[in-house]
């Protein structure tokens, strides 16, 4: 007998007990089980699970996270980004630089000094509905401020004629000029200011010292609007009529004094007719005498004291 065909029998029943031992052990493996085990086994990997596609993935953005996209930070804190505020034409404001502050007056928006005013008052008149705009001397230096010791003696000029402690600067210096602009401003953004008016911007049609031209200026004030907008705040043109039309494009709102006196309001049309108030202030003409001339052109106009306390007198 062949020898392979003599062990035939024994290798076939080796391998049907193999294969019962095989087939209850599957049983009893699958007895203890549990059936949650069983059942995640089969589950799809979803992309909340899944490392490699979490990776590759950026987060969802929070909606109620303040750096979401299309929300804006509030003013006032350090280091983020803002909306910058847009003013309105025909609103109306009230112009404070002396005495103390008057919080009650009913006004849009409330133009106050830099320094003196705190973040507190600020936050007093946000919680009130207004908006505030921070005054900075930007072409002067003014001996009475806390960081006149910024100033170099080579950018100082001549003194403002009426002006007592002030001088104007040598605007071609922006090397020197910008780090104490942007201290001052980013002061404002930090107290929460919503915009910014830099006075003195018209030192080229002044007796300044220095030999300054119109080109230097357009300049200048471009710099400052940048600036103030690179920190989120809004920025108008402070008189300098002469210019206005060639400044629209990067400032927010003007502030004019005197336009009626001196017979030049009509050039700070352009501020109205790109949708951007024109806050203007009389000393000396009553509002019978101005207010026939701004209101038609929109004008947001009001009459005050050269002191600029809280006293004014408005259009009616």
């Amino acid at each position: 007998m062949n020898a392979r065909r003599a062990l035939l029998p024994l290798a076939t029943g080796l391998v049907l007990a193999a294969g019962i031992w095989l087939a209850v052990t599957t049983i009893a493996q699958l007895s203890t089980s549990s059936p949650d085990q069983s059942q995640a086994a089969q589950l799809p990997t979803g992309p909340a699970t899944d490392p490699a596609e979490r990776a590759s993935k950026p987060p969802v953005a929070d909606p109620s996270s303040s750096t979401s996209a299309g929300t804006a930070t509030p003013a006032g804190q350090p280091g983020t980004a803002t909306a910058r505020w847009q003013p309105k034409v025909g609103a109306s404001w009230q112009w404070q630089l002396s005495g103390k502050i008057d919080l009650t007056v009913v006004a849009d928006v409330y133009d106050l000094d830099a320094f003196t005013t705190t973040a507190e008052q600020v936050a007093d008149l946000h919680r009130a509905g207004r908006k505030v705009i921070c005054y900075v001397n930007a072409g002067a230096y003014e001996e009475f401020r806390p960081d006149r010791g910024r100033y170099p003696a080579e950018v100082l000029g001549r003194d403002l004629s009426g002006w007592p402690g002030e001088r104007w600067v040598d605007i071609r210096r922006w090397d020197l000029l910008q780090p104490i602009l942007t201290a001052r401003f980013t002061m404002c953004r930090d107290k929460g200011f919503d915009g910014v008016e830099p006075d003195n911007v018209d030192a080229y049609a002044n007796d300044s010292g220095f030999p300054l031209n119109a080109a230097d200026q357009l300049e200048f004030n471009r710099r400052v609007a940048k600036l103030a907008r690179d920190l989120g705040l809004a920025v108008g043109l402070k008189n300098d009529v002469e210019q206005a039309a060639d400044l629209v494009a990067v400032m927010d709102f003007a502030v004019n004094e005197e336009c009626a006196k001196y017979r030049e309001c009509a050039a700070l049309g352009v501020f109205i007719a790109a949708g951007k108030p024109v806050f203007h202030v009389e000393y000396e003409l009553p509002p019978t005498a101005f207010c026939p001339v701004t209101q038609p052109l929109g004008f947001s106009s009001i009459g005050k004291p050269p002191a600029l306390g809280a006293q004014r007198t408005t259009c009616p």
